[in-house]
């Protein structure tokens, strides 16, 4: 309980019960609340109370979830949590392209709830061990991991804090093939072994980032049913 006391959580949904029911379970563990019934109100709450972590629904009048994640991300990084229904696989896959953090599926338990978003502010707040040098791939990309930057063409590319923890792992074991499992629990956490689809997808959205030819890339690579691995830049990149 401790790591979530006092934290700030934005309830977005349009179903006075739905709001009830996360309240008092968020409220069980010690984290205050905040509510908005549509995402316009959404993102006036988020300006004016700076929340920890944004349970943000679908479905909903005025302004929806996609729209008001789209607009959220335009001033802030704060962890949002898409709620959908649970065989809605196109809203997930969207949410996490505009930019949401996670999702959970309709209806859930208090324990999912809880795990989920215990599980997104690890992962938000909690940056990755800092190595004090430069790694210079090549020529094209660098990366500092002691400012948190990466360079590509000596432009700054800007990565969302689980693009980074994700390009971090690959880094510090360039060379060798890291399974889907062990960069889902590293990068995520244990609860989300089984969640491939959100390692395919950051794969994607680092390729689109860093590599010259994302369809052919250079830096990160995969090994077909395995994992991925970022290429020895020691010895393999001249």
């Amino acid at each position: 309980m401790s790591e979530l006391k006092d934290k700030l959580v934005l309830v977005v949904d349009d179903e006075p019960r739905m709001i009830n029911f996360m309240r008092l379970n968020l409220e069980l563990e010690g984290m205050r609340v905040a509510t908005a019934a549509n995402g316009r109100e959404a993102l006036d709450r988020a300006r004016d109370d700076m929340p920890d972590v944004i349970l943000l629904d679908v479905m909903m009048p005025v302004m929806d979830g996609f729209e008001a994640l789209r607009r959220l991300r335009q001033f802030s990084q704060v962890p949002i949590l898409m709620l959908t229904a649970k065989d809605e696989e196109e809203d997930r896959v969207r949410g996490l392209e505009l930019g949401a953090d996670d999702y959970i599926g309709k209806p859930f338990s208090h324990r999912e709830l809880i795990s989920r978003i215990r599980a997104v502010l690890r992962r938000h707040y909690t940056a990755p061990p800092v190595p004090q040098t430069l790694v210079q791939v090549d020529e094209r990309l660098s990366i500092d991991f002691a400012r948190r930057e990466v360079l590509v063409s000596g432009e700054r590319v800007n990565l969302r804090p689980t693009e980074y923890r994700l390009l971090y792992h690959l880094v510090q074991n360039a060379g060798y093939v890291q399974t889907h499992e062990m960069l889902l629990t590293k990068v995520w956490g244990p609860e989300y072994r089984e969640e491939s689809h959100y390692l395919r997808l950051y794969i994607t959205y680092l390729r689109q980032k860093i590599e010259q030819d994302p369809a052919n890339p250079k830096y990160i690579l995969t090994e077909r049913g395995v994992g991925y691995r970022f290429v020895d830049f020691k010895k393999e990149i001249h």
